[in-house]
């Protein structure tokens, strides 16, 4: 870690989120608030936000993604989900902040220093499900493994990595999503997803700071969400990132001006714009 980029690896990008998801709880026209967020973010999270290109202007992916995962959670929890599976949690408050049924059993995995970190930062605080913290390294095969069978034994699972597969190799989401499906059981997996031209634009603007700090930006199939049918996994529903921060009026800043240049371009073109980044929901073939 450098005096000018405080970020040290990628469990600090969760208190990075973290103060991006503070800063909308704030407003006065918040599409969610996160009680817990400043707290969890701390001083790291601030400097952070500040050392990073666009500062608080860049919070708008992380708000959209925020509140459009809100949404598909309750949904899949209405329609059955008895387990949540969070990998990769972070310091992920929705235990304790959405409206959940108490007999719903919540999995936050995560390294162990985050899980204490998380934990004792939430000191106090009462989860509204049942909720129950598991300290595993997820690349681990052997600790995965325990991890997902642990939770096929509640099912139906809703499985999250929520701001994770962008970190992985390609072969490290093949491999969790095998796992995913044989040992988790999961009948839904819900995750954000780049494409190649987003990671070509982050590449300019957040890239460097983030390969300083070990935390470098990997995973955007060429092939989008077809990347997953071999391992088990149909794209149910996809919220694309763009058209998501419109409809929640969450746009970036020159939003505009990008909208109107869209309408020159082919339908094609303007649909490779729309899967730049999104919210995909999967859904188990087995």
């Amino acid at each position: 870690m450098s005096e000018t980029n405080p970020i040290r690896n990628v469990s600090d990008t969760a208190l990075w989120v973290a103060i991006f998801r503070a800063i909308e709880s704030e407003r006065p026209d918040a599409i969610f608030v996160d009680p817990y967020a400043r707290r969890l973010g701390g001083e790291r999270g601030e400097a952070i936000v500040k050392a990073m290109p666009g500062g608080e202007r860049a919070a708008w992916p992380m708000v959209v993604r925020t509140a459009v995962m809100d949404e598909i959670v309750l949904r899949c929890v209405r329609e059955g989900a008895a387990t949540v599976l969070n990998l990769a949690a972070g310091l992920d408050a929705r235990p304790y902040r959405l409206d959940l049924p108490p007999n719903l059993r919540w999995l936050h995995v995560d390294l162990p220093d985050m899980v204490e970190y998380f934990r004792s930062r939430m000191t106090g605080e009462t989860p509204r499900c049942a909720l129950e913290f598991i300290a595993a390294d997820l690349r681990e095969p052997d600790a995965r493994r325990e991890v997902f069978t642990r939770a096929a034994a509640h099912g139906p699972v809703l499985a999250i990595t929520e701001g994770l597969l962008i970190y992985l190799e390609a072969e490290q989401v093949a491999e969790l999503a095998d796992d995913l499906s044989r040992y988790a059981q999961a009948r839904w997996w819900l995750t954000d997803l780049a494409s190649p031209l987003l990671l070509k634009f982050l590449a300019r603007r957040w890239q460097p700071k983030l390969q300083e700090g070990n935390a470098p930006f990997k995973f955007g199939p060429a092939e989008g969400t077809a990347f997953f049918a071999p391992h088990g996994w149909r794209e149910v529903e996809f919220r694309s990132s763009w058209l998501e921060s419109w409809r929640l009026k969450r746009t970036m800043r020159g939003a505009w001006l990008w909208r109107i240049l869209g309408m020159l371009q082919s339908k094609r073109q303007q649909r490779a714009g729309e899967r730049m980044s999104g919210i995909v929901l999967f859904a188990s073939d087995c």
